[in-house]
């Protein structure tokens, strides 16, 4: 197929690839609606009874069940939740009887709060590790740096994360092990109260994310295009910076955005651990007390968070390798 050439040429290739992506993540979107939907319907015990506690009679349980229409058919089921969704009403929680949205957005804030750290965190200090790594191949260097973060990504989140509050919380008493910040807290404040957990999501983050740039940093190294830049006199620095580390952070980009969905909706272990109110824990409880509108639309709001993670990758991931880009939109 013939590229189209000029600006137009090429702002006609990134609106179709951006298209098609976009039609993608919806369809993911759609699926993934009808998935959580199911699974919901999956869980055991009534919702009546769950919500009305064990005293409550059988026709009160009934009569609950209807005014909250869960005694209708399946589908119009979901068809009143999505279709309410799409035009931004979440509905009311069943067990608090308040708007979910309610619920549902501070929480997801502390979320990205927590995952905003953590990312802050980990992703330079993965990168400088997994470069650094590539640089020293095969010395005590890499070996070090690989064989500590292969050992940390091993260790489950919740031991690490005990580690750091008896170490860091208990023994030296450096940060607080409570990770919800009093309401007028500053913004260093706030930090010091999330810098414990967001440690611990670095030490499961970072042997990942290190290992995939030192694969991408060696890839590079040895491809013809580097060698090929040196014999043309390039300084190490600018061969560094334009073709090595350009190109090996193509498959880094996409294992970050891969984690943004963990990052926001699977941090339930360390929410426990830290008292803190996150999207994940609140997805939990839901789902303990079958509250659906809660439990659907959590676990959706998390899918589009990770959803447009991935778009942005993908967008980022065209603009630096432009024969993904034109091979996309082909």
């Amino acid at each position: 197929m013939r590229r189209p050439g000029g600006a137009f040429g090429r702002r006609t290739v990134i609106a179709r690839f951006l298209l098609k992506r976009l039609a993608l993540s919806l369809v993911t979107l759609v699926l993934l609606s009808v998935l959580v939907f199911a699974s919901a319907q999956l869980l055991p015990g009534d919702i009546g009874r769950n919500i009305l506690g064990p005293f409550a009679s059988p026709a009160d349980v009934e009569r609950f069940n209807k005014m909250v229409g869960v005694d209708r058919p399946i589908y119009v089921q979901y068809w009143d939740w999505i279709s309410h969704f799409v035009r931004g009403d979440l509905g009311n929680s069943l067990q608090y009887n308040v708007p979910v949205g309610d619920l549902l957005g501070p929480s997801l804030v502390n979320s990205l709060k927590l995952a905003a750290l953590a990312f802050v965190l980990v992703v330079p200090v993965s990168l400088l590790g997994g470069t650094i790594s590539a640089l020293r191949r095969n010395r005590l260097t890499d070996r070090v740096i690989t064989v500590t973060g292969l050992s940390l990504t091993s260790i489950p989140e919740f031991v690490t994360a005990i580690v750091l509050i008896v170490i860091f919380g208990v023994v030296l008493d450096w940060l607080p092990v409570n990770a919800t910040a009093p309401p007028d807290a500053s913004f260093f404040t706030q930090v010091e109260f999330l810098l414990l957990p967001s440690l611990a999501l670095v030490a499961v983050l970072f042997g990942y994310i290190a290992r995939i740039t030192r694969a991408g940093v060696i890839e590079a190294i040895d491809a013809d295009y580097t060698r090929t830049a040196f014999l043309k006199g390039l300084s190490p620095r600018r061969v560094m910076g334009r073709h090595v580390l350009r190109n090996s952070l193509l498959p880094t980009i996409a294992v970050v955005a891969t984690q943004v969905g963990y990052l926001i909706g699977g941090l339930l272990v360390i929410e426990k651990l830290f008292n803190y109110d996150g999207i994940g824990q609140r997805i939990y409880t839901a789902a303990q007390n079958k509250d659906f509108t809660l439990l659907q639309s959590g676990v959706l709001i998390v899918g589009i968070v990770y959803l447009v993670a991935t778009f942005v990758a993908d967008v980022l991931y065209s603009l630096l390798n432009p024969r993904i880009r034109y091979g996309a939109a082909e």
